[in-house]
């Protein structure tokens, strides 16, 4: 059996790994001039800088399966965050796995002693029976099962809207609480961590699996009809099976028995700044507490893996929600939280990533799993089939390939 994935982001490598190990003929067509889609890293300066402040947490059950831990050489970020809120610096961390900072954490002025309390409540609910039973709690907005919950406006200011805003994208937690469940289960569980040399890793570990000639980069797909494939060359390639495993309006465009698939996505704008001395020594995340200013979150990539820099000078990356943000503005911010040393910071390079995350607003979760069978000879896989992550990535491509096996009876 012969198979075209257009596409070369995690879900469609995955997809075309586990096509290739049932015996099946893949041909992988990627418009950039390298595979990884929304994961890539590039080399500026010396510095290593992923398109986006990412992280890959080490419980996702797809990833244990498919991905090689130690050849990634995982770096791990502290459990936790520090928090600017009024004019301060505090500390909100895990302290099950810091119990040195227990106190200092209690004493955060995000949120009260009681909604420490409810963290610790949630962190077991969202930890009991399996994750398919999790998908299976009502789905709500992220925003309404914490009310729900009884966190303070103020937990959900300082804490909340920063740290699970900055992981959706979603300053409003208007996402799926069946996504928050997930990751806050994921987050609990296990580290927050950057392959050493960068986010790229992953999907390189994918791509060097393939059998060579498999993957063509500089390669994009014009159209779609049947199951013959037009490039912008004008070649025309056709096979038993073609997987969309692009963005969603793209493969909507190419199948029109996706309509009903959403195409929204959120955008945002990431800057990398190089610094002679880092505003912070520890290898952790840095959140707006206060909700004031351009900046959602910021950390130092080169505390978490020295191998992002190779001056020994530090790279800070900083994340804004508002893709009107502007670097003016952003220096202003940055100044108010480090003082005037920021003048002296070199902005590196800009990223504005208009779709960097699916939107996941309730209903979009219900199903979290979403069938690949688009029709026949004809599937499609992305995190929009799944959970917006790389987990879901990788769930859904792994689908769409057994589902193509199991309709061909391989």
């Amino acid at each position: 059996m012969d198979a075209i994935v257009v596409g070369g982001g995690i879900s469609g490598l995955v997809c075309a790994n586990k096509l290739e190990a049932a015996g099946v003929n893949v041909s992988l067509f990627e418009a950039a001039d390298a595979v990884g889609g929304r994961i890539r890293t590039d080399v500026v300066d010396g510095f290593r800088l992923d398109r986006g402040f990412q992280v890959f947490l080490t419980g996702y059950p797809e990833a244990k399966a498919m991905l090689d831990y130690d050849a990634l050489d995982l770096k791990s970020f502290e459990p936790g965050a520090l928090i600017q809120i009024n004019g301060k610096t505090d500390r909100l961390v895990d302290p099950w796995r810091r119990p040195q900072h227990l106190l200092a954490t209690a004493m955060s002025a995000a949120g009260t002693i009681g909604d420490k309390l409810r963290v610790a409540g949630v962190r077991r609910a969202t930890s009991r029976g399996t994750i398919a039973e999790l998908y299976e709690n009502k789905e709500r907005t992220t925003l309404e099962w914490l009310h729900d919950r009884g966190f303070s406006d103020s937990m959900i200011r300082s804490f909340f809207r920063p740290f699970f805003g900055g992981v959706f994208l979603d300053q409003k937690l208007e996402t799926s609480s069946r996504l928050f469940e997930f990751l806050f289960r994921m987050f609990s569980s296990s580290e927050v961590t950057v392959p050493a040399k960068g986010m790229e890793e992953i999907p390189r570990q994918f791509a060097r699996r393939l059998a060579e000639g498999t993957i063509r980069t500089d390669t994009r797909v014009q159209k779609l009809d049947g199951q013959t494939v037009t490039l912008e060359s004008g070649e025309q390639h056709s096979a038993d099976v073609v997987v969309m495993a692009t963005e969603s309006p793209f493969a909507k465009g190419q199948l029109a028995e996706l309509a009903e698939v959403s195409s929204d996505y959120r955008s945002v704008k990431c800057l990398y700044f190089a610094a002679s001395a880092p505003p912070f020594t520890e290898p952790i995340l840095m959140l707006n507490g206060d909700g004031r200013g351009p900046i959602n979150n910021l950390c130092v990539p080169t505390q978490v893996s020295g191998v992002y820099s190779t001056s020994g000078e530090s790279l800070v990356s900083v994340t804004c929600l508002d893709s009107e943000s502007t670097l003016d503005q952003v220096r202003e911010h940055l100044t108010e939280w480090f003082g005037a040393g920021v003048a002296d910071w070199r902005h590196l390079k800009t990223y504005d990533i208009p779709y960097a995350l699916p939107v996941q607003s309730p209903p979009g979760l219900s199903p979290v799993e979403k069938s690949p069978r688009v029709r026949p000879g004809a599937y499609a896989c992305g995190d929009y089939f799944d959970t917006a992550s790389i987990n879901g990535a990788m769930a859904s491509g792994r689908r769409c390939a057994e589902a193509i096996l199991a309709d061909a009876k391989c």
